[in-house]
């Protein structure tokens, strides 16, 4: 029942965030009542939709159970609690995969309890747990879910010798990553990037953009060049430039600071990191990026310095991969990620496998780090 749940909540990606994705089954027994799932930001949230779908079908929910990924809020925001419209229902029972960290909205399982409704918590679907990830994650660190996104030979490699990249996975792969694109709050990529593929960075071809991404570019010295493509179309696309603090008000990056105004780039500082030489405090940047845009997502398309360095200091939560059927075979082919010193294999950074995918001759991997 909760991985139906999670199935339908699923479905929402982009649409209702910063707020959780969250799914319902309602059920007597193995008979569905209804399913429903959050479905945009500010609108119905699932157990709601779930109980309208069981009024559409003409089941009457009373003394059924409402199998749900996260714990029913019993808070008013856009929307009144959750909690009352499951008491009010005659819910006998709620399953929950997740209890809700956030002070405003959690503390639902307590308010369904005193009303003499049952509440149970269980590990059971590994879907539904990681449904919540994001959600939770942002709650208790006060940072996005970041997605590191590359495609590779068989062999590990992204690009060969000379930086050829272009094109190691197939179309079919590429239009995924549009359609990921066209999920996020950010995309963010450096310097080496810009220098190296003029990316534009903006979902296309995809039938329905979610969410245009704001490009992000991690620029330490405030080298972006004026007729890149991502500031030609920064009035097309949101677009912002961080640098080093010191720039914001040196007097010899003024004349560049104002041409990339004009042109519609934004442009913020952050301090120097103290971990890797050379990059800027990446997790300053990515808390700077909550303030100014209320950033809950975060999609990297780097180079593998970038890549190593937010590996480094454990900023990526998740790693979506594409495995091209291809085997470079050179020891000088660029790898996804650089940067690190790793001596043992106890020194990796460690991931889950969280799903596995054929496109076409391309295997997508979606692995990530645990969130407890």
């Amino acid at each position: 029942m909760l991985d139906l749940a999670a199935r339908s909540a699923w479905r929402a990606v982009g649409d209702v965030e910063p707020n959780p994705l969250v799914g319902c089954v309602i059920a007597r027994g193995d008979s569905i009542l209804g399913v429903g799932h959050h479905r945009r930001f500010g609108g119905l949230h699932a157990e709601r939709e779930a109980l309208a779908a069981c009024m559409r079908n003409g089941k009457d929910p009373r003394g059924a159970i409402a199998y749900v990924t996260l714990e029913p809020c019993c808070h008013t925001g856009k929307q009144p609690p959750c909690t009352d419209a499951l008491i009010e229902a005659g819910i006998a029972q709620v399953v929950c995969a997740r209890p809700d960290p956030h002070e405003e909205s959690g503390g639902g399982a307590h308010i369904l309890r005193s009303a003499g409704v049952g509440v149970e918590y269980t590990d059971a679907s590994t879907e539904a747990i990681r449904l919540s990830d994001p959600f939770v994650h942002r709650v208790r660190t006060g940072l996005p879910w970041v997605t590191a996104k590359w495609a590779q030979t068989i062999d590990g490699r992204i690009a060969t010798r000379t930086g050829e990249s272009q094109w190691i996975s197939s179309e079919q792969s590429r239009a995924r990553v549009h359609r990921l694109r066209a999920r996020v709050d950010v995309i963010l990529t450096a310097l080496g990037t810009v220098h190296a593929d003029d990316p534009m960075l903006t979902p296309r071809g995809v039938r329905r953009i979610r969410r245009m991404p704001r490009r992000v570019v991690i620029d330490s010295d405030l080298d972006l060049p004026l007729d890149a493509a991502l500031v030609r179309t920064a009035r097309q696309a949101p677009t912002t430039v961080i640098c080093a603090t010191e720039l914001m008000s040196a007097k010899i990056t003024q004349t560049r600071r104002n041409a990339l105004a004009v042109a519609g780039v934004e442009v913020l500082g952050v301090d120097a990191g103290q971990a890797t030489a050379g990059w800027l405090d990446l997790e300053a940047a990515l808390r700077l990026l909550v303030d100014r845009h209320e950033t809950a997502s975060v999609l990297i398309e780097a180079g593998p310095g970038l890549v190593g360095s937010m590996l480094e200091a454990g900023l990526i939560n998740e790693a979506v991969v594409y495995i091209a059927p291809m085997v470079l075979g050179d020891e000088m082919a660029k790898s996804a990620a650089v940067g690190r010193v790793a001596a043992t294999l106890g020194s990796g950074v460690g991931f889950e496998l969280a799903r596995v995918k054929r496109v076409g001759n391309d295997v997508e991997l979606v692995y990530r780090r645990p969130v407890e």
